[in-house]
């Protein structure tokens, strides 16, 4: 059985500083809804440290008890998000025998909506991320990110959202994920002066490309860095303020070829670098 492992504070009338409580997240889907929920309360807590094992996927009663028993030999909290009944009754039954506390997080709020709309829930595990559209739209954009990284397949650039351009350690992957989980389909390019870009990239609809540029001095710190970390010497060419001055010429010089609007990426967190592209995405400069 694998655990999922996030350390909390706590403070509670029965909690000691040499005593750790475990609040275990059960569930027959994934069972995020949940973990956020024991995290957001345990945040509220100073004292000890809470430790949330998340238990997903729960189909059977054997394992539900499995988790009870070791949950009843620790100071313990039991959260669940169980919407088959048969596996919720069992579950408090068991655990009432056993004296540990359980929460039923989404039972209440189905009780409330089968009053307010007089149907029954359907009580299918995981139906959410079975129909939620946007969960699938993500998981396809990140597989997209991935397989069309660096460059690897200059076919990517041809059906994705966004593709952006740069030199190295311009933050192009993280960017191209980051975007991913926005649902959106980012590839990304990288500018080498040896190796002429896909030719593809110039066919594209004005817009759709993004360039990013960086100051020459903290790329050469970076690329630096990069080097020492790869156990390289840090005086290659990679590095070299003259190397990098001439890669961003030309990057330059492609960037303008193209007419794509150019972000600087100078000391910026993917995040805020991600923001600006959205933007000039939104606005319909890179929907094509």
């Amino acid at each position: 059985m694998s655990w999922e492992k996030f350390t909390w504070l706590w403070e509670g009338n029965k909690i000691t500083d040499d005593i750790s409580p475990v609040i275990y997240v059960i569930s027959d889907a994934l069972g995020d809804t949940a973990e956020f929920v024991a995290k957001a309360a345990a945040s509220q807590f100073n004292g000890g440290t809470t430790e949330v094992r998340r238990v997903p996927y729960v189909h059977d009663k054997t394992h539900l008890l499995h988790v009870l028993q070791e949950a009843s030999t620790k100071q313990s909290l039991v959260a669940y998000t169980l919407v088959i009944e048969e596996l919720r009754d069992f579950l408090e039954k068991k655990a009432k025998e056993l004296g540990v506390r359980t929460v039923d997080i989404l039972g209440p709020m189905l009780k409330s909506l089968t009053e307010l709309t007089g149907h029954q829930p359907k009580m299918v595990p995981d139906l959410m991320h079975k129909l939620d559209e946007q969960y699938f739209r993500k998981v396809e954009a990140i597989e997209f990110a991935v397989k069309y990284d660096d460059g690897k397949d200059p076919r990517g650039v041809l059906t994705a959202d966004i593709v952006l351009i740069g030199v190295s350690r311009t933050s192009k992957t993280p960017l191209s994920m980051y975007l991913a989980h926005k649902q959106l389909k980012a590839t990304n390019i990288p500018l080498v002066p040896e190796v002429s870009p896909p030719e593809e990239l110039f066919n594209l609809k004005r817009g759709k490309v993004i360039g990013l540029t960086i100051r020459p001095q903290l790329l050469n710190q970076i690329r630096t860095e990069r080097l020492k970390t790869l156990g390289l010497a840090s005086n290659a060419d990679y590095a070299s303020l003259e190397r990098i001055l001439m890669e961003l010429d030309y990057a330059e010089g492609i960037m303008r070829r193209l007419g794509c609007p150019i972000v600087d990426v100078t000391n910026k967190a993917v995040e805020e670098t991600a923001s600006k592209v959205l933007e000039i995405y939104y606005k319909g400069d890179g929907n094509g």
